[in-house]
């Protein structure tokens, strides 16, 4: 493709310091702040450096290729990225995840790590010095891809959302959630603290932390298979998803028997919501944009017909 017409999006992040910069004004304020708390303010400095430099040598290798357009992580949820894109994000993890969420196209995602002496970047299999080579061989159609199962949350209104790691629904605050879970022919009613549904790419983070936590309590391992997956987590384009349910009461009118299974195509969650006025699904983390789950509402939560694909 022209350079000319090859459009690329490259998404970036505010650094710690800007994000102080934005909550006291000017750069003495944070500083004072910061020192003021005895932290080591030139950290921050260190790290604001290495990622303009990363962007702004990013910018310049991609502009080699065709029309860069930088997007702030702010925008992602409001942009409309052209299906003929080229993405690249100048990590971390979790800015390529949110990335890939808003992505309706499946375009290839290049995850780039902008400080490999800080991040490890699971998601981030390339430093800024490769995007040269990998930018010309993904244009090319010449990389191998990953593909990443999504998960979808629909409401009965509607409305709908995506995960690229997981889903939560529950209370908007820390108090018990109420619904009632149905899945294959069964169906519970449910006072607990949530319900964490994950993707393959989200199982080894909060997903896997539940399953830990459960595991101790119990006082011994897992039964597989979830010992397994609480070691390992579960392929990214596993063609299912999993739940778990967090804290579930047992009581004379909620029960604790359908609380961790297998989400499928042909096996949806439905929930109804029995949450007068506080109850949320938000995903992958970002409690800002959510759905509201409150009395009388069905959620039917399901493998996502959309899917992700990350540069190999």
């Amino acid at each position: 493709m022209d350079a000319l017409n090859q459009r690329i999006v490259l998404v970036t992040r505010k650094t710690r310091l800007e994000e102080l910069i934005v909550r006291f004004n000017t750069i003495e304020q944070a500083r004072f702040y910061v020192e003021h708390l005895s932290a080591d303010f030139s950290d921050y400095e260190a790290e604001h450096r290495v990622y303009l430099g990363a962007v702004q040598t990013a910018e310049a290798t991609l502009g080699r290729f065709g029309r860069v357009q930088r997007l702030d992580r702010g925008f992602l949820s409001n942009y409309l990225f052209a299906p003929d894109a080229l993405v690249v994000v100048l990590g971390q993890d979790g800015l390529v995840a949110n990335t890939l969420k808003y992505l309706k196209s499946a375009q290839p995602v290049i995850g780039v790590n902008p400080d490999p002496a800080r991040w490890d970047g699971v998601l981030l299999p390339f430093e800024v010095e490769d995007l040269s080579a990998i930018a010309k061989e993904v244009i090319a159609g010449k990389r191998s891809l990953n593909r990443v199962t999504m998960a979808r949350a629909s409401l009965s209104d509607g409305q709908e959302l995506y995960a690229v790691n997981d889903l939560f629904i529950g209370p908007r605050s820390h108090v018990s959630a109420r619904y009632q879970i149905q899945q294959g022919g069964r169906s519970e009613t449910h006072s607990s603290s949530g319900i964490i549904v994950s993707t393959g790419l989200g199982s080894t983070g909060w997903f896997q932390s539940l399953l830990a936590g459960a595991a101790g309590v119990a006082g011994h391992a897992l039964a597989e298979p979830a010992q397994a997956m609480r070691e390992h987590g579960f392929a990214w384009d596993a063609a299912h998803l999993q739940f778990t349910v967090r804290e579930p009461f047992p009581s004379r009118t909620t029960q604790v028997e359908l609380v961790f299974g297998q989400v499928t195509h042909k096996e949806p969650l439905q929930l109804v919501s029995q949450m007068a006025g506080y109850g949320v699904i938000f995903s992958d983390g970002i409690e800002a944009d959510f759905l509201e789950f409150n009395a009388g509402m069905t959620a039917t939560i399901s493998v996502a017909e959309r899917y992700g694909q990350l540069v190999n």
